[in-house]
């Protein structure tokens, strides 16, 4: 790893992570924000990497989770489940007020299974990413208020919620045709590099 991927991610942690509920931010006079425009609902929900880093869905980088970025080259990466990615490539200048609009379009390649069983989250934070078989599904506030739920075909799968700065949460469910499960649970503040992120393809899970 280079010394400026180095930089680069250590600033993308400062300006994004909250510890102890302070947000950090980086002082330096260089850094460029990304403001990212997204047109509907799906567009707004949907998950954002940077440079490989998972950072948060799209409507809450903002305020105290603005994304501040070093100048030069970065990949962004927004993805939802059931969507085709939207992927930019996009240069940054110092002190500059990027701004993306975003809007996804639902991929016709994704099939759902037919049968299906649920899945009801309650965990904290809800801003936590989810994942199911290494694929993003959503992030937790999708799935754990009335009437929601993650669809998924029956059988075993394994769960994944994530979010930079806390201890991620894994585990393998084992579900029934139409079986209703609930996982609750509260992440444990951690590593940066502990959190997912890695994903590169939609999941075939659905939002009840």
């Amino acid at each position: 790893m280079t010394l400026r991927k180095i930089l680069r991610e250590t600033i993308l942690v400062f300006a994004l992570v909250l510890v102890g509920g302070v947000a950090l931010h980086a002082s330096n006079e260089i850094l460029s924000e990304v403001k990212f425009v997204g047109f509907g609902k799906v567009a707004k929900t949907s998950g954002v990497w940077i440079d490989g880093q998972y950072v948060g869905y799209l409507s809450e980088l903002n305020g105290s989770k603005k994304v501040l970025l070093m100048p030069g080259d970065h990949e962004v990466v927004i993805r939802q489940a059931g969507y085709k990615e939207f992927t930019r490539r996009i240069t940054v200048n110092p002190a500059e007020k990027y701004v993306l609009p975003v809007s996804m379009e639902r991929d016709p390649k994704i099939q759902y299974p037919y049968q299906t069983a649920s899945i009801k989250l309650s965990v904290r934070p809800n801003r936590a990413a989810v994942f199911v078989d290494g694929l993003y599904a959503g992030h937790v506030d999708e799935f754990d208020g009335p009437g929601q739920a993650m669809l998924v075909a029956p059988g075993k799968h394994q769960i994944e919620i994530s979010l930079p700065g806390f201890k991620p949460f894994r585990t393998e469910v084992s579900l029934l045709p139409y079986q209703k499960f609930e996982i609750k649970t509260a992440l444990f503040y951690g590593s940066i590099q502990e959190a997912g992120g890695r994903l590169v393809e939609n999941s075939g899970a659905q939002m009840e």
